[in-house]
């Protein structure tokens, strides 16, 4: 994907800060205290322009979500939606998922999406994939216990390596699937990222997996 830059989106995000954070370091273990309600902590990880996150926060009200996107150009789209139609139980933040452990403490964080995340598809390039193991080791500190980690994406190649990594890791599968999309009984109306709905209509299977600590 080109990322096409937007000059104003740091000065966007910073004129919203009821909405979204920057960095995210000085709420380590407090980010209940932003939402008007302490529920359930779900973060997604590189959340794109927003339309998973916010539809969720939307569908699931008893859950908090914090959408965390590395790009500012991209965040600001996502904000836009949130500024015209807010949602108590949804913050943004603008954040490296490098960092997570000096975001998150320990046990705070009760799920994690990572939604067609970059495969990096070369060999040189694997730790930097969302589900090495080097990222499986922060995800559980900062799940509770029992805590789930889910991937969507249209890259089979990725879900083979993110299945394999989870099981040596010793994480319990709560939920495989290779094709979301053809099991309607079984995901009823499921909420769609922007990528999803496009590899959809061109016809691409889903691949799901879940797993927890």
């Amino acid at each position: 994907m080109r990322l096409k830059k937007i000059p104003r989106a740091g000065a966007y995000i910073a004129a919203y800060p009821q909405f979204a954070s920057v960095g995210g370091e000085l709420l380590k273990g407090k980010w209940q205290s932003l939402f008007e309600t302490a529920q359930p902590l779900h973060i997604e990880i590189g959340m794109g322009k927003g339309g998973f996150i916010n539809e969720m926060a939307r569908r699931h009200p008893t859950v908090n979500f914090i959408g965390i996107e590395l790009y500012d150009s991209v965040l600001m789209r996502s904000l836009e939606k949130l500024v015209t139609h807010p949602v108590s139980n949804l913050k943004l933040l603008h954040a490296d998922a490098r960092h997570l452990a000096q975001i998150f403490d320990q046990k705070e964080v009760s799920k994690i999406y990572l939604n067609f995340s970059d495969p990096w598809p070369k060999t040189r390039h694997e730790k930097r994939r969302l589900t090495h193991e080097n990222f499986l080791a922060v995800y559980r500190a900062i799940l509770v216990e029992g805590g789930r980690l889910q991937l969507k994406t249209d890259n089979a190649a990725l879900f083979e390596y993110s299945l394999g990594c989870f099981n040596q890791f010793g994480m319990t599968f709560t939920d495989i699937s290779v094709d979301v999309h053809a099991n309607e009984a079984r995901y009823p109306n499921p909420v769609m990222t922007e990528y999803e709905r496009k590899f959809h209509e061109k016809g691409h299977p889903i691949y799901l997996l879940e797993a927890s600590f």
